[in-house]
């Protein structure tokens, strides 16, 4: 009885921690802060001198966190994910946040918290009614169909790029219990295996309804990373296939670059893709992240795998050799989606080499960059050109090859014309050409300005896609892609499994 009730206080004491401390952490770190080596805790002064307090703060603070882990409705739940994110600071692995991160974590901690509470009624849990009271429902569905909105309202997160969206998700998608319905997916990879299921479904009096009760059945949680509609393919099904979902009780966390409103913006018939950004608003609740940080450009560069200038071809080649080893690389090919395959112009040791022609100046889609990383780790891309009017098409492509690479962790060596940001200078939204300076006669019209691209959906990715190259070329990036290389060779036969699985 008595471990019992000091098992209480302690989770108590943690709650409390995480209620009156953490939520309130910007004004303590105004007057506290740790100092990660030694493990103390440092409060400053206000004339500048620094009082060391040798208590060891970090071990105390993971002990503390340690037992936030208890039993809620039920379900064995950890602190969540503004107590997660504390963590992580104390222990040196995140920077300090700032105000926009913690403000955002606390919406996250909000949801956290309304999806433990309300476990049972969202029907989150996957073993909590048995195989035949779960086909009896679904069989009740089929003969009395009838709506199931979830209770708690999902989240929709947005702003500039690195400043932390999907970091912040994942560590919110890391904090919930496993035998929950829930699925975490990269938005252009969720729409792919939608149209997947469609063509699976050819036929049915209404695929879209069949699909959208598979997708509820498996993940009642949606957690879907960069947002972006840019197919109208996409755009004009988007809405019957999430209202289906929000009446089967799904419920939406998604991270995006643009807000709802701004969605799909000037796409091909956006009048019939608004009554979605409607739906959203409705059954999310929709938040910024306004910081100015790019964190990912707060990584060290690295200058082994990004080349530029022109006729670098025996470079890119002695690199690729070097990376191969003793192997000797050959054609290969790899199946993608509904049966078509991908040529691979050379490949070994699970690195694929192409010129920029062979994969973006070609009719390629996000369904076929996947199937690469699927069976390819590292990409030796040749030739990257500078973007512009008579490219725009392939700058799409490769802006999408980048996501689908920065989602699979692979490596990426090339060699382009210009470093990221020059690849996209002749990009602009409408906004940033409208402020443009206009030409006046006693001013020639430069060259570049026949290629300038004005393109609302391109113009917001770029920023993106800069921000990714430059990480992926950092020296902490490769060092997380050789960990996980590492552990894939550890375990080839969990791999094998996964890729079937895929």
């Amino acid at each position: 009885m008595r471990k019992v009730l000091q098992s209480v206080r302690q989770i108590r004491s943690a709650l409390q921690y995480r209620n009156d401390n953490v939520l309130n952490s910007l004004v303590r770190r105004q007057n506290f802060s740790t100092d990660i080596r030694r493990g103390c805790l440092c409060k400053l002064s206000y004339n500048d001198g620094v009082t060391r307090h040798c208590q060891p703060y970090n071990m105390s603070f993971r002990a503390m966190f340690a037992d936030v882990a208890t039993i809620r409705n039920g379900v064995e739940t950890k602190g969540g994910p503004l107590v997660e994110y504390e963590r992580r600071i104390a222990e040196g692995e995140l920077l300090d946040g700032d105000a926009c991160q913690v403000g955002t974590l606390q919406e996250l901690q909000r949801l956290y918290d309304q999806l433990i509470e309300k476990a049972e009624d969202c029907r989150l849990d996957k073993y909590a009614s048995s195989d035949k009271a779960s086909r009896s429902r679904w069989l009740w569905s089929r003969l009395l169909p009838q709506s199931s909105y979830s209770p708690v309202k999902g989240l929709y997160l947005y702003g500039g790029v690195g400043t932390g969206k999907t970091m912040l998700m994942d560590l919110f998608y890391d904090q919930l219990p496993g035998s929950w319905r829930k699925k975490r997916i990269h938005f252009h990879d969720f729409m792919l295996n939608v149209h997947s299921r469609l063509q699976k479904h050819k036929g049915v009096p209404d695929p879209l309804e069949v699909v959208a009760g598979e997708i509820s059945d498996e993940a009642i949680l949606l957690c879907l990373d960069e947002f972006m509609v840019t197919d109208v393919a996409d755009a004009l099904i988007l809405n019957r296939l999430f209202r289906q979902l929000f009446s089967n009780g799904a419920i939406l966390v998604a991270t995006s670059n643009r807000a709802p409103d701004n969605l799909y913006e000037r796409g091909l018939q956006r009048d019939l893709f608004l009554p979605f950004i409607a739906t959203v608003k409705e059954r999310c609740v929709v938040r910024e992240i306004g910081s100015a940080v790019d964190y990912r450009k707060l990584t060290s560069a690295e200058q082994g795998f990004y080349f530029i200038g022109k006729d670098l071809s025996s470079v890119l080649r002695k690199q690729f050799q070097m990376l191969i080893g003793d192997a000797q690389p050959v054609p290969q090919e790899v199946e993608v989606v509904m049966g078509r395959k991908l040529q691979v112009p050379l490949g070994a040791n699970g690195c694929a080499l192409f010129s920029f022609e062979e994969l973006c100046d070609r009719p390629l889609g996000a369904a076929d960059y996947f199937g690469l990383f699927k069976n390819f780790h590292t990409l030796a891309l040749e030739g990257v050109p500078i973007f512009g009017l008579h490219n725009k098409t392939a700058a799409y492509r490769f802006v999408t090859l980048v996501d689908v690479m920065y989602e699979n962790r692979a490596r990426l060596l090339c060699t382009a014309e210009g470093s990221p940001i020059e690849l996209f200078e002749r990009i602009v939204t409408i906004s940033d050409a409208q402020n443009m300076a206009p030409r006046t006669s006693s001013r020639s019209r430069k060259n570049d300005d026949f290629d300038l691209c004005v393109d609302n959906e391109l113009g917001f990715a770029k920023d993106r896609t800069i921000s990714r190259l430059t990480e992926m070329n950092s020296r902490e990036y490769l060092e997380q892609h050789a960990e996980m290389l590492a552990k894939k060779q550890q375990h080839p036969q969990e791999n094998r499994a996964a890729k079937i699985e895929a």
